[in-house]
């Protein structure tokens, strides 16, 4: 998907504004259902006192600031051979010529990975989402520019989200654009076991709006959102419900220029001023490769793309400020759905505390099941019983006390 540098420009100094003309969104609910119905779940806290306990629904997953969803598009291999290692820890390729003669590798060197915590003293490394052609992955040449499944299942596994950018990346005229979204689909269904939900709308030459007729198809087969050059604004605030229904939604797109770090400058400024926000947004970026080349002038170089990593987690991440959340598109999207849905009720009883959630049904293809709680009150706290089958963390000391919750 092309954009130019003026419009990036434009679009990152709207975003501010955007977050305070946006008014909350109403919240309907199409999205289809499991069968089983509604579910209840339990925590059961011991308090160090008698004092009064407000429990509430973080904004975001761990209460953090900021949520930031990076996608790189069309499954390039420097994926796998510069961003996985650098963010999870590891070694980083050194230079690696593709078969289109770009180098799609990085610096050879070591990486003890980026991270951000659970506010549970738990490490959590950043992690971004990946819009993939299924077409175009595989094992060959050597020297292929494209993501094998192996990789592709290595960076699902270790919490990356695989987004569906259609079968081929076609875009000209006569292209079938139902059959692009549902040969995607069935494809990494086949291959890894997992049913895309999110839809990237492929960028190039085409009809005139074809991006309507991809969205209109992407939706009627099954995906939940739309990234397109139409629709909501890159930047959503999230301090209230979010109206997700057959949302279709543009994103920031980030590419390296003539002068070596300006882009990554240019969005951490950005960044800078989201942080010294009073409520908390959640913003989408993009872009194509992240090796040492420029791969089609869409891409951002290795070197800017680790500083930009790399000075983000040192102010953001959990040496910094810890305010950040680093995550695909989808496991956002799925933790805010899930979040207008769940009820909470509480129950006080001297130094006990049990809080009730009701859950929805929730959509089967769902990857990511979770809610954190904020716990506002001036007892510490433990968790003494919780009902089976949830995974729990919690901090019950000090002013930032939370819950997370894997259902």
């Amino acid at each position: 998907m092309k954009s130019d540098s003026l419009k990036v420009v434009m679009l990152c100094s709207l975003c501010l504004l955007y977050l305070f003309k946006t008014p909350a969104f109403a919240l309907t609910d199409s999205i289809p259902r499991k069968a089983a119905g509604e579910k209840v779940v339990y925590l059961k806290l011991k308090l160090s006192s008698m004092a009064a306990v407000t429990v509430s629904k973080a904004p975001l997953k761990y209460n953090k600031h900021l949520a930031l969803s990076f996608t790189l598009d069309d499954g390039y291999r420097s994926a796998f051979l510069t961003a996985y290692p650098l963010l999870h820890g590891g070694r980083i390729s050194p230079p690696f010529p593709d078969e289109w003669k770009n180098d799609e590798g990085g610096d050879g060197s070591y990486s003890a990975g980026l991270f951000f915590s659970d506010g549970c003293a738990h490490a959590i490394p950043f992690r971004l989402g990946i819009a993939i052609n299924a077409a175009g992955i595989g094992e060959l040449p050597v020297n292929r520019g494209h993501l094998s499944w192996p990789e592709v299942h290595t960076l699902y596994q270790s919490g990356w989200d695989i987004l569906n950018h259609g079968y081929h990346h076609a875009t000209k005229h006569g292209t079938d654009y139902e059959n692009e979204v549902l040969q995607n689909v069935s494809l990494v269904k086949n291959k890894l076991g997992f049913t895309m939900t999110q839809f990237i709308v492929p960028g190039g030459e085409g009809d005139k709006d074809y991006q309507k007729a991809y969205e209109q198809a992407a939706l009627k087969n099954g995906s939940f959102s739309v990234a397109s050059v139409n629709g909501a604004e890159p930047l959503i605030p999230v301090k209230d419900t979010v109206n997700l229904t057959s949302l279709i939604y543009k994103r920031d797109f980030m590419s390296s220029g003539n002068i070596p770090l300006a882009t990554a400058k240019q969005r951490l400024s950005l960044l800078d001023s989201l942080m010294r926000l009073t409520e908390p947004a959640w913003l989408h970026e993009f872009t194509h490769g992240v090796g040492n080349s420029n791969l089609w002038s869409l891409s951002v170089v290795f070197p800017e793309f680790k500083y930009y990593m790399t000075t983000i987690a040192g102010k953001y991440g959990q040496k910094g400020t810890d305010k950040l959340w680093m995550a695909p598109w989808q496991e956002v999207y799925e933790y805010i759905w899930l979040r207008d849905r769940v009820k909470i009720e509480t129950t006080q009883k001297g130094q006990e505390l049990i809080i009730k959630m009701i859950l929805p049904e929730i959509p089967d293809t769902f990857r990511h099941t979770a809610i954190s709680l904020n716990i506002q009150t001036t007892s510490s706290f433990d968790l003494i019983s919780q009902s089976s089958n949830l995974s729990v963390s919690y901090h019950g000391k000090g002013d930032k006390k939370l819950i997370n919750i894997n259902l």
